[in-house]
């Protein structure tokens, strides 16, 4: 997994909830982001600025995040991020301390390898799930997950029971399709003509 660097500057968290949220509004309209490291032996509030994410958050990639606050470094993986309902600006990002020892839970992107027998009979490949959660040490979680999908025939398709990589538990439902080759109304029709 690649790594991506990311600074940011402690914060201190008000006591009273309006001036927390007041103190976040200031954060936000200078700029900024506020952000919380979970995992390790206390909870950090930091604020990183809106361009220090740009290239973590909006990627198909997947990084180990080299945190740097303050000038104290730990590696963490992006947890969970909030976006403004609107304005899809980043409104919150949560981080999680990577422990070497410890399995994570991470969303992996998937990438579709081979042409598809239902492909070369008409059909069209559509990849319905882009991510699959896993659980595995973070040191064996590849950037993406390769499927194969050369076998996969007309009406067919691979459901994520159906695969497996070593040294990684899959976490999303085993039932969830993952891509599926459908059936086109070229397709359809020389299935009916050979049908005859």
């Amino acid at each position: 997994m690649k790594s991506i660097e990311v600074k940011g500057t402690a914060r201190t968290i008000a006591e009273r909830s309006s001036e927390q949220a007041r103190a976040l509004k200031v954060i936000r309209k200078n700029g900024g982001v506020p952000c919380v490291l979970y995992g390790g032996n206390e909870v950090v509030h930091f604020t990183v600025t809106n361009e220090g994410l740009r290239n973590l958050v909006y990627t198909p990639h997947i990084y180990v995040v080299d945190l740097d606050i303050d000038g104290k470094k730990v590696n963490a993986i992006l947890k969970d991020i909030q976006f403004h309902p609107v304005k899809d600006t980043i409104l919150h990002v949560d981080f999680y301390q990577i422990d070497e020892a410890k399995p994570i839970v991470m969303e992996v992107p998937v990438q579709l390898e081979g042409l598809a027998e239902g492909v070369k009979a008409g059909g069209k490949l559509a990849l319905q799930m882009r991510k699959i959660k896993v659980k595995a040490l973070f040191n064996v979680i590849p950037e993406r997950l390769i499927v194969n999908v050369s076998h996969l025939g007309l009406g067919k398709t691979v459901k994520v029971g159906e695969l497996s990589y070593e040294g990684l538990e899959l976490i999303s439902a085993k039932e969830a399709v993952v891509c599926a080759v459908k059936l086109t109304r070229a397709a359809r029709g020389a299935a009916a003509a050979a049908g005859k």
